[in-house]
């Protein structure tokens, strides 16, 4: 599967954040896929189950081959809001329900496939095979070309994979939050030749003040200096020098942001930089 090297999130381009137009979408679109930031990463409830159809629009009016570009998309959480009557917030990861919530997100985003379904979020009532009977024709079907999870444990992710192969695992990771480092996740996807993706990769450093952010910011200063480049542009490199290749899903709803993200691929951090911002974020050297 070829992803793009950092994926574009969509999840505050709606209702949940920018509220945006379908021309303005249109545009961070075109600006995505101009950056070769082909790789679009949806779910079945942002936006409140709205965000899909806004984008799906959107795209449909577009001179852009459906070929040229990657849909990811997820399912499992029921999200009790307007557009969904349920009593409260749970887990579906029934045959039914997966292979309903395909079907329309397929309708939202006005396409006859997703290259990548994710399960959303572990449940404890998941059973493998009946996940890996939906699957099964889901790729038959040809609706769904790969499949994967987000935000599974190791073990959790074995469970998945003995019985359907998955390709991936899409975490929080950031400086802020580096959990994924060492609790197995990259090590795992990284033996199994699997590249993990990664949400909210900035972190709480732009949105709260603490003393770890104090710290960071210290040392963002130098190598902003050093490297001729923005914060967000170093946050995004911290990710990219890891040898799990680590794809990034960034959140921005703004078009001059993805231009200035991308450009995070050109920013190579030496591994004592990299090592200088894991120690700002622990507050001590090391170990």
């Amino acid at each position: 599967m070829n992803f793009s090297s950092i994926i574009v999130g969509t999840m505050r381009w709606g209702i949940w954040g920018a509220n945006h137009s379908a021309k303005n979408v249109q545009k961070l679109i075109e600006t995505s896929v101009n950056e070769n930031l082909t790789t679009f990463d949806h779910a079945d409830l942002y936006g409140d189950y709205t965000t899909e159809k806004l984008f799906g629009e959107a795209f449909s009016e577009m001179d852009i081959k459906r070929e040229e570009v990657q849909f990811i998309s997820k399912c499992g959480i029921q999200m009790p809001c307007k557009n969904r009557p349920f009593n409260l917030k749970s887990y579906n990861y029934s045959k039914d329900h997966i292979l309903k919530s395909v079907d329309q997100s397929l309708d939202n985003l006005k396409t006859d496939y997703l290259d990548v379904l994710l399960l959303h979020r572990p449940s404890p009532l998941m059973d493998p095979d009946e996940i890996a009977g939906a699957f099964k024709v889901l790729r038959e079907q040809k609706k769904v070309l790969h499949f994967g999870v987000s935000n599974f444990s190791p073990s959790q992710f074995d469970l998945i994979n003995e019985a359907f192969p998955i390709i991936t695992n899409q975490v929080e990771i950031s400086l802020n939050r580096t959990d994924a480092f060492y609790d197995g996740t990259l090590d795992q996807l990284m033996l199994k030749k699997l590249q993990p993706m990664a949400w909210s990769v900035m972190g709480n450093y732009f949105s709260e003040k603490s003393e770890e952010n104090a710290r960071i910011k210290k040392v963002l200063d130098e190598l902003c200096a050093k490297y001729g480049a923005e914060e967000n542009q170093i946050l995004l490199a911290f990710l990219l020098k890891h040898p799990a290749k680590i794809l990034p899903v960034i959140g921005t709803s703004r078009v001059e942001s993805v231009k200035k993200l991308k450009q995070a691929v050109n920013v190579h951090l030496e591994m004592e930089d990299w090592f200088k911002l894991l120690e700002a974020h622990a507050g001590e050297e090391v170990a």
